[in-house]
């Protein structure tokens, strides 16, 4: 199946300038020099996933307002603003009123320090100024984000100089945040089945879902899906069949007829999920009897593990808020894979946990195993299952919460996934250290009312999440 994240939605960023044209008549080749300050944040912005729409050197306010009508026709999720040297705020706020995007104020000198020799050196007082103009841009920062706050515009600041990557680290993290919220915002999440009767943590308000994040939520019915399964080819099964081949590691005792069932039913997913246009898919079948559909949700792991490789992530146990974890983390291309606790082991100071059902073969350690289980523990039937560890190194865990005010916060924690024994029990499973206790970490995870599964995925991205909660109004909780 093609992977739906590589068809990237059109992702664009504005960036503007401003500098009080006062100035540039009584100091020649200031606005040439500012220019190419502006032209060299465009050049660092233009390092990351998006489009950038540079605007210029706004010093009016009728160019202001052309600028707002154009990032507005251009659909910009995100601005740039570069103060230059010192402005008015009367040629910012026209650009950004109407816009209802984020704002980051970018502070950037164009060294580190004026070369107080030189500059006390040169010929005369107008020479001087024009000098100090072109490192004033902290000047009218104060009067822009006072005007700014007073709109209600919200807003975010990088301070550094032009030429310090961690500025474009902090930049590149804002783009990356704006790009998962524009993401999620057109994202398709397909529910099928019911809920897990029961689990009262993982009940969720799909109106507040909806309202947060964007996107939309398809509810769809496990019949369909053996449906779609009935028209499933042999030619079909067999080409799936080699993607089985080459994703995972099949053990002998792997029955063919049921590497068969499995395939047919991937087939059926990949239908589904293209019928609907799905970028994620939360499930679960209790099973009352139906053949058909006892068939088609007890083969469904292998088919449901290639989708969450290829961009659509996909919870077990209808668990809403844990596959809106998972997309998140994979737009970020950290992965995301379904886990929960499964033990604790004291003597090695760590976690394990894991799941059952689908994983995500993209961030494991190794390739993923295919086994045969005779029984799905706690669920209706039998079939295969995959068993993995997430990828020895920094991970980091996400929660979406629903809290008691009927708000979601995003609760995070950086680990590092670390060998040792796992349990070969045909799950994932996989070992986390953390920078604190295990028991520790443990207790102040519990204490913020999570539901028990949440989303692991590769790298240390704590500082994205905590950016994307900022743009999407959700409060951030870092453990450690």
């Amino acid at each position: 199946m093609e992977n739906l994240e590589s068809k990237k939605t059109a992702f664009k960023i504005g960036l503007f300038g401003i500098g009080l044209n006062t100035y540039w008549d009584q100091f020649p080749g200031l606005k040439d020099r500012l220019l190419g300050y502006i032209q060299t944040v465009s050049e660092h912005l233009g390092r990351f996933q998006a489009e950038v729409l540079n605007v210029g050197l706004i010093d009016d306010v009728q160019m202001a307002f052309q600028a707002g009508t154009d990032f507005r026709r251009a659909d910009v999720e995100m601005i740039f603003l570069y103060a230059t040297t010192y402005a008015l705020s009367s040629t910012v706020l026209p650009v950004i009123r109407k816009l209802k995007v984020p704002v980051v104020m970018l502070n950037l000198s164009p060294g580190a320090a004026i070369d107080y020799g030189a500059f006390n050196r040169l010929p005369d007082r107008s020479s001087m100024t024009a000098e100090w103009l072109a490192h004033c841009g902290s000047c009218p920062v104060p009067e822009v984000v006072s005007v700014l706050k007073s709109a209600g515009v919200p807003f975010y600041q990088i301070t550094g100089t032009l030429d310090d990557e961690q500025v474009w680290k902090k930049a590149g993290e804002w783009i990356e945040a704006a790009r998962v919220a524009h993401v999620m915002s057109r994202n398709v999440l397909g529910l099928m089945g019911n809920y897990y009767p029961g689990m009262l943590d993982i009940y969720s308000n799909l109106r507040l879902h909806c309202a947060t994040f964007g996107g939309h939520i398809e509810i769809i019915e496990v019949d369909e899906l053996s449906k779609i399964r009935e028209f499933v080819t042999d030619a079909d099964v067999k080409a799936k069949m080699a993607g089985f081949e080459t994703a995972f590691d099949i053990k002998p005792d792997c029955p063919a007829a049921e590497l068969t069932r499995a395939a047919a039913t991937a087939v059926a997913l990949d239908r589904l999920v293209e019928k609907y246009g799905l970028g994620s898919l939360a499930y679960y079948h209790k099973g009352l009897g139906v053949p058909a559909n006892e068939n088609t949700m007890s083969s469904i792991i292998l088919g449901t593990s290639m989708l969450t490789a290829n961009g659509v992530p996909v919870a077990g146990e209808y668990e809403v808020k844990n596959v809106q974890a998972m997309k998140i983390m994979d737009i970020f291309g950290a992965g995301g894979s379904f886990t929960e606790y499964y033990a604790m082991d004291f003597n090695d100071n760590v976690v394990i946990m894991g799941h059952d059902g689908p994983c995500h073969p993209k961030i494991a350690e190794g390739k993923v195993k295919v086994k045969p289980l005779d029984i799905y523990h706690g669920k209706v039937g039998r079939g295969l299952s995959v068993e993995m560890s997430v990828a020895h190194g920094k991970v980091t865990l996400l929660s979406v919460v629903e809290t008691p005010e009927n708000k979601l916060l995003f609760l995070v924690a950086e680990a590092e996934s670390v060998p040792g024994p796992i349990l070969e029990i045909g799950n994932t499973n996989s070992r986390y250290r953390f920078p604190v206790d295990a028991g520790l970490f443990m207790e102040k995870w519990n204490e913020q009312g999570p539901a028990h599964h949440c989303a692991i995925g590769r790298g240390h991205i704590a500082s994205k999440i905590q950016k994307l909660g900022n743009l999407l109004g959700i409060k951030t909780v870092v453990i450690c």
